[in-house]
């Protein structure tokens, strides 16, 4: 496998075919130029150790050394080999809470950039577990499968909002139900699910039964609150400035407050416990004791070898090029011209 430390240097390369025109028009030019001085063949006869062919060779030297030095500023880089990498740890799925509550904001900056920002401390805090994100409202919906990849994880994370999904509410049973669909049978990894909400369930009932399928599965759930029993309004924004608050049918502003038991049961239910999300780094330091408690179960993960550096063979030959276009001589070599490699003999 093939990466480019540089890519933006590969437009140096246009440059190339420009100068193959400009070469073309001054060779033009120097023929006509030489018809209107005289004869061709009395010329060829006056000067017979100039070369017709050697400064085409060393144009086509001077290309090759330029396209080398271009490919060297590239850098690219190729992966040794594919690996086979055994690691130890557990599967965990963050189901974040994408709802309009979580605007409110009697957590700042409000409950779901607390959210992204707990989950993100969480990934930071992990040694080799994999990790997938499902975001849910009304329904829930797979951004992330299960990976070890960190880095996209955090990005995807970033990318989550609370115009991502159509319907709205919040409905914690799909997001479970599609968590058990995220696990691979065939790696048998202890398996935690982190639910980050508000606690506000929407749906019909409480979800005993998403929870036991869940245990089932040989997933425990975890559940982690973000707001306060206070709770607060929900602030409608457009272009980041808030045009009103959210209001019921009747017209009064609507106060979201977290649900606190829902919550706690959902998490005893599913084997795990409720986190208080209020502090960031206490509830990081929680999740983090929790899941050292929890055995870790080997696994393999397959990914390239570390990536090794080219540029210095491209270098290496752009220099090789360039020096033999300096000490190529336009005039005919004697040694060439005894092999004929280019038929002068038969044009003086």
């Amino acid at each position: 496998m093939v990466q480019f430390d540089e890519t933006s240097y590969f437009y140096l390369l246009l440059v190339i075919p420009v100068l193959v025109l400009v070469y073309i028009v001054v060779q033009l030019w120097k023929r006509k130029t030489r018809q209107k001085f005289g004869d061709l063949d009395l010329l060829r006869r006056l000067a017979p150790d100039t070369s017709r062919f050697k400064p085409l060779l060393k144009f086509l030297v001077f290309i090759t050394g330029l396209s080398f030095l271009v490919l060297g500023l590239v850098n690219p880089k190729i992966g040794t080999q594919l690996e086979t990498v055994k690691r130890e740890g557990v599967d965990i799925v963050f189901a974040v809470d994408v709802s309009r509550s979580m605007l409110a904001e009697d957590i700042a900056p409000n409950r779901l950039e607390k959210s992204k920002r707990l989950v993100s401390e969480i990934i930071n805090s992990l040694g080799s577990d994999r990790v997938g994100i499902i975001a849910y409202a009304g329904q829930a919906y797979p951004q992330l499968p299960i990976t070890t990849d960190y880095g996209a994880a955090k990005m995807f994370l970033q990318s989550m909002n609370t115009e991502m999904l159509s319907s709205q509410g919040t409905a914690i049973h799909e997001a479970i139900e599609l968590a058990t669909t995220y696990f691979d049978d065939e790696q048998q990894t202890n398996r935690v699910l982190f639910i980050i909400s508000d606690g506000e369930d929407h749906a019909e009932g409480y979800p005993a039964r998403a929870v036991e399928q869940a245990l089932e599965n040989g997933i425990r759930v975890f559940t982690i609150g973000v707001g306060t029993p206070k709770g607060g309004p929900i602030p409608l924004r457009r272009n980041g400035v808030v045009q009103q608050l959210k209001k019921d049918e009747n017209g009064e502003v609507v106060i979201t407050k977290l649900d606190r038991q829902l919550l706690e049961e959902i998490a005893q239910q599913g084997e795990g416990a409720y986190i208080d999300g209020t502090d960031t780094q206490e509830a990081v330091d929680a999740i983090v004791e929790a899941l050292q408690q929890i055995d870790k179960t080997e696994f393999e993960a397959k990914q390239f070898a570390e990536f090794k550096d080219q540029f210095q063979w491209f270098l290496a030959a752009a220099l090789f090029f360039l020096f033999l276009d300096i000490f190529l001589l336009e005039r005919k070599t004697e040694w060439l011209r005894k092999l004929n490699l280019f038929n002068e003999k038969n044009v003086e």
